[in-house]
């Protein structure tokens, strides 16, 4: 027989919160879904899996951001920094020292996760204006000192020369994306799933009480700087990830890579998949990119008065982005069906 808690003591309480985060932690139809049509993406659009491998990297860059900006509520005007450290370090380490590809992103998520954390002890001490002000500043200085230190990024020529070894010594990537496509895709669904357990933890809901009240959680025995500071550096480390993916699969780093532009599209591509909302990153990039590919294809000297009026038309429709429209739309039909 088993015994049941009684109603107020503390083992009903843990289980309360057990049942909570189990809730919290269930898979979403629109989760799956995304999972199941990127893995049959390889097989739907061979011809195109170079994109999708691209967009697929920056959806694990908008992710990035989404830790920091969606959950714990650090904007950020120059988090392309940390993509571009992770892009070089992996780069400069392929073409002067090793080219192995796990070893070229273990140490650009390192790299960019320290370099995190050194900035995150200034962010996490500010507030606000000041938060964007010195994440913008991160940004430009990072931009500069790679521009000017031609002999080890190549400067505006970028970064090449790039020897990427056989991925475990037996897949060579190549030139129609089908390792680089696998490669990524099993990289990102496993940091995807990382995140996702982040976020359904007691960390991640400290992180969303610090976001909605961060004069509250003192007295709940959080200490706000330190949990921020840990999510700007896990941030910081995820867009190394991406970053070194990048130029794992391309072999080739513009200077843009650290670019505001970067900064400011990986923001455009997290409110128009949804912020707070992992997965909503992953939609968001994926529209983006597919987007901005197209529309200058159609239209190169005006593509982004598109993008920005459809980005308008998104967040006008209601909140939660693509996803919120996707979720209420699902909810509608299935509530008329039952009806």
């Amino acid at each position: 027989m088993v015994a049941v808690p009684a109603p107020g003591s503390a083992a009903a309480t843990t289980q309360t919160a057990r049942a909570l985060f189990v809730r919290r932690a269930a898979w979403r139809w629109e989760e799956i879904a995304f999972w199941v049509l990127a893995a049959a993406s390889y097989f739907i659009f061979p011809g195109h899996l170079v994109l999708i491998t691209q967009a697929m990297i920056t959806g694990l860059f908008v992710v990035s951001l989404d830790l920091m900006f969606g959950y714990a509520g650090i904007p950020s005007f120059g988090h392309a920094a940390f993509f571009g450290i992770g892009a070089y370090t992996a780069g400069i380490l392929a073409r002067d020292w090793w080219g192995d590809p796990l070893v070229g992103l273990v140490a650009g998520a390192l790299v960019a996760g320290l370099a995190g954390a050194i900035c995150s002890q200034i962010v996490a001490r500010l507030h606000g204006i000041a938060m964007l002000m010195v994440t913008l500043g991160i940004g430009l200085i990072c931009y500069e000192i790679a521009n000017k230190w031609n002999s080890m990024t190549g400067g505006d020529d970028g970064l090449q020369g790039m020897q990427i070894t056989p991925l475990l010594g037996r897949f060579t990537f190549d030139i129609d994306g089908k390792v680089g496509f696998i490669y990524s895709f099993i990289v990102i669904f496993i940091l995807y799933l990382a995140a996702r357990r982040l976020v359904n933890s007691p960390f991640g809901l400290a992180l969303k009480g610090i976001r909605e009240n961060v004069r509250r959680m003192p007295a709940l025995g959080i200490g706000v700087r330190a949990q921020l500071a840990l999510a700007f550096t896990i941030s910081a480390a995820l867009a190394g990830v991406a970053g070194a993916l990048l130029a794992e699969t391309t072999q080739y780093i513009a200077l843009e890579v650290l670019g505001f532009d970067r900064s400011i599209s990986v923001q455009i591509a997290l409110v128009m998949g949804g912020m707070g909302n992992l997965i909503g990153g992953m939609i968001g990039a994926i529209a983006y990119t597919v987007l901005r590919d197209q529309l200058s294809l159609i239209n190169p000297a005006y593509w982004d008065f598109w993008v920005g009026l459809i980005l308008v038309v998104i967040v006008m429709t209601g909140t939660g982005g693509i996803t919120g429209i996707l979720r209420r739309t699902v909810d509608r039909v299935a509530a008329r069906i039952k009806r």
